[in-house]
């Protein structure tokens, strides 16, 4: 288990929080083929939406049904409220978000087989003890979580092991985006404050997550103003600390999801995940850096 006695031996994360980030180190690959597999990136532009993003946002709110974009604005935490906005309710015109799953899940279990033949035999492994963690796990003030979890039941494992892991991605994302809530940040200083502690890039994120030169400026003066970042725009000793603080706090929050499985049941599920994001990985689908924040397995664990 290299990925958990790594994060055992470092950092300062205990007990099941520490689980819970390795958790997210073994989950969000497998997750993120959806974003970068080339196959799966052509999704929005197949349905005849119109570009990548028009795609994305269809695809991740899709599991709320035809939701509008000022609820998509609130759930998604990170993205200018214009970004949404142009592709949302826009998309669903042309596409139901009952179509958008189907092809959602389909293409990412695809993609998955071509990078490990062998998953659908791991799978056997990995649902039970995934399966258990998801149907165990609160839903209350979770939204995308709640919404994932009512798609877990396909036929397909490779499809259910993905629908499985996208459910415990958003159980992180929920619990992430509550933190930077009760912490005062909006969504253009939480990205400032990723970009400025090295977490991601910064234009590139900007640009990404649909804010202006200006909206970006203004944050940064904010987060000035509360020592979180210096005249330079970057990260603060305060600032760093702040950052760390949230992703201990989103450890503990994600940690709940690990409650039902003993502890030595929890590390035997990591141990059979960690065989299937290292094929991930060495198959270069998903680029480092990369906007998800995400380091590489071997990498040091980031706070």
């Amino acid at each position: 288990m290299h990925a958990v006695r790594r994060l055992s031996a470092g950092g300062s994360v205990p007990g099941m929080e520490l689980h819970a980030r390795s958790l997210w180190l073994l989950t969000e690959p497998v997750h993120a083929v959806c974003y970068f597999d080339d196959h799966c990136r052509d999704l929005g532009k197949d349905l005849g939406l119109k570009g990548f993003w028009m795609g994305y946002f269809a695809a991740r709110t899709a599991p709320l049904g035809a939701v509008e974009p000022s609820a998509a604005t609130a759930v998604l935490g990170v993205f200018a409220p214009g970004m949404v906005a142009r592709a949302l309710p826009e998309a669903w015109s042309i596409v139901s978000p009952a179509h958008v799953l189907d092809e959602r899940g389909s293409r990412a279990a695809r993609a998955l087989r071509a990078i490990d033949p062998e998953l659908e035999r791991r799978a056997t492994e990995l649902l039970p003890p995934l399966q258990t963690i998801v149907e165990d796990a609160p839903a209350t003030a979770r939204p995308l979580f709640a919404a994932n979890r009512a798609l877990c039941d396909h036929a397909d494992p490779v499809e259910r092991l993905w629908q499985l892991v996208t459910t415990i991605r958003e159980f992180r994302g929920d619990a992430h985006h509550a933190v930077l809530a009760d912490e005062g940040l909006d969504g253009c200083e939480a990205v400032v404050l990723a970009a400025a502690s090295g977490r991601v890039p910064g234009e590139a994120m900007r640009q990404d997550r649909g804010w202006s030169e200006e909206d970006w400026a203004a944050a940064v003066d904010r987060l000035r103003a509360r020592d979180f970042v210096d005249a330079y725009g970057e990260a603060t000793g305060h600032g760093r600390r702040e950052r760390e603080r949230i992703e201990a706090a989103t450890d503990r929050l994600a940690g709940r999801l690990l409650h039902p499985l003993p502890e030595t049941r929890a590390e035997e599920m990591l141990h059979a995940l960690e065989p299937v994001v290292r094929r991930i990985l060495a198959a270069e689908v998903l680029p480092f850096p990369n906007p998800i924040g995400l380091p590489h397995l071997d990498a040091p664990v980031p706070h």
